[in-house]
C-alpha cells in the first residue's frame, strides 16, 4: 500500500505543477522565462494593507517584466495583449490582502527581480551618481558660461574709446548729419 501512495504522490505533484504553469503571450518576450511569482505568507488576522488607489500608486512604482518599458500599472490597463502585467498585479493584490505594506511589497518584488524591477532606483550607493550627476552637470555649465561671459566682456571694445576722438565738425554740420540719419530710418 505504501507502495502504491509513493508512485501516485510524484504524479499528483507534477500535475499539480503543470497546472500552476501559466502560459503568457507578452507581445515583447516570452513571459514564461520572464514572469515569476511573488509571494509572501499572509500577516496574521490579515485585511488589505491599502486601498485601490493606494495599490494603483504602487504598481505605477514596479516595472513590468514582459519587456516593455511601462510601470505594472499603464501596462495592465493600456496593452490588453500582455499577459506578464495581470500575473503581476495579481501578485501585488494578494501581498496587499495580505497585509503587507507598500515597502514589503517593493523589498518582495526586489528579492525575486533584482533591482531591476523598480521603476527608480534606489537612492543609496553608487546610484546617488545618478540622482547628483545632472546637478552637477548643471552647476558646472553655470561657472563655464559665466567664465566665458567675462571673459567676452573683457575682450570688447569700451564705447568710451569711440568717443575719445574729437570731432572736427560744425554744429550745422552735425544737425544736417544727424537729419539725414533720421530720413534713412
Amino acid at each position: 500500500m505504501f507502495g502504491i501512495l509513493a508512485a501516485v504522490l510524484p504524479r499528483r505533484s507534477l500535475s499539480a505543477q503543470a497546472a500552476a504553469v501559466q502560459t503568457f503571450n507578452g507581445p515583447m518576450a516570452d513571459a514564461n522565462e520572464v514572469y515569476r511569482s511573488v509571494t509572501l505568507p499572509a500577516k496574521a488576522n490579515a485585511t488589505a494593507s491599502m486601498t485601490d488607489a493606494q495599490r494603483d500608486e504602487l504598481e505605477h512604482q514596479i516595472h513590468c517584466q514582459c519587456g516593455c518599458n511601462l510601470d505594472v500599472y499603464t501596462c495592465r490597463t493600456t496593452d490588453f495583449a500582455c499577459s506578464v502585467s495581470p500575473a503581476m498585479h495579481a501578485d501585488v493584490t494578494g501581498l496587499v490582502a495580505g497585509g503587507h505594506t507598500a515597502q514589503e511589497i517593493l523589498a518582495a518584488f526586489k528579492a525575486v527581480y533584482g533591482e531591476k524591477v523598480l521603476m527608480a532606483p534606489v537612492k543609496s550607493g553608487f546610484n546617488l551618481v545618478g540622482y547628483s550627476m545632472p546637478f552637477v552637470a548643471l552647476a558646472a555649465g553655470a561657472v563655464i558660461v559665466s567664465a566665458l561671459l567675462k571673459r567676452w566682456k573683457s575682450r570688447a571694445p569700451l564705447p568710451a574709446a569711440v568717443a575719445a576722438h574729437p570731432i572736427d565738425a560744425t554744429e550745422g554740420e552735425l544737425a544736417a548729419l544727424d537729419a539725414e540719419v533720421r530720413r534713412d530710418t
